[in-house]
């Protein structure tokens, strides 16, 4: 749960961070990438010290979630996006 929410904040940040970037290309999703890496990584090490002494192997906490994590950001990425950076101009 606590990565469901991290994902939805990286996704609206992501999203922030591209439209000032104003990048129409490869480069707005490769940064956006970059913050999603950011936020799961520091995610891990507060898990981490949470749950220290509950959790038998230490790398179970760093795989427990990651494919829902990418998932919802990616998600809200693109619904953030496209709220933040509004309709294409009109020709």
């Amino acid at each position: 749960m606590i990565r469901i929410v991290l994902a939805i904040v990286a996704g609206a940040l992501s999203a922030l961070i591209a439209t000032m970037l104003d990048a129409l290309s490869l480069t707005t999703f490769i940064d956006g990438l970059t913050i999603a890496l950011l936020v799961y990584l520091l995610s891990y090490y507060v898990i981490k010290a949470k749950y220290l002494n509950k959790v038998e192997k230490q790398s179970k906490i760093m795989s427990t979630g990651i494919f829902m994590y990418f998932l919802t950001w990616a998600v809200f990425f693109i619904l953030f996006y496209t709220i933040v950076s509004g309709p294409p101009a009109a020709a």
